[in-house]
């Protein structure tokens, strides 16, 4: 077997290069490129076959809700989340743009006592999780543009939400706007 020493030459180059641009990931640049959606839908109280369906959420006991197919808020007007800490527990924070504020407050005027249905995707490819997270009860109009609920989800994924979500934000230019 005769193996040519130049052509060797030409291709170490190349293959090194390639390894170094497509090799491991450092966990800040994993932390940077992580992203989740989040996606706010309105229970409805009539079913119509093309235009709602029911939906299963929380895991440990599953609650059914029969929501409007197309979400009326998502991650495109989000400026921020983040988690609170609450009665030993924890509650995420999302606080939307002045469209999703004022978007916000007119679903949580018009519509009192119904649930509002929240569902994210987050993680990383190809492990991404998407799940319903919630359905709090609208209890009074939403005027801060600050939508404030308890997950379905432990905090680690909680977190991973709130920073998939601020990386969304400041890479579409939304988290540093009211």
């Amino acid at each position: 077997m005769v193996i040519c020493p130049r052509r060797f030459n030409i291709y170490l180059p190349f293959a090194l290069a390639l390894a170094v641009l497509t090799g491991c990931q450092s966990a800040e640049s994993k932390r940077e490129n992580l992203i989740a959606t989040v996606r706010v839908y309105l229970e409805s109280n009539v079913e119509i076959t093309d235009q709602t369906q029911v939906v299963a959420i929380c895991r440990a006991v599953p609650m059914t809700v029969n929501i409007v197919s197309s979400p009326f808020l998502n991650e495109s007007l989000l400026v921020k989340a983040s988690l609170l800490n609450e009665h030993g527990g924890f509650a995420l924070k999302l606080e939307f743009n002045n469209l999703g504020k004022t978007i916000l407050e007119q679903y949580s005027a018009t519509n009192p006592n119904r649930r509002f249905a929240i569902r994210s995707q987050f993680g990383l490819e190809p492990n991404a999780v998407d799940r319903w997270l919630g359905a709090p009860r609208i209890q009074q109009r939403i005027t801060d543009g600050v939508l404030i609920f308890t997950p379905d989800a432990d905090r680690a994924e909680a977190e991973q939400i709130v920073l998939g979500l601020n990386n969304h934000a400041e890479k579409t230019g939304e988290h540093d706007r009211p």
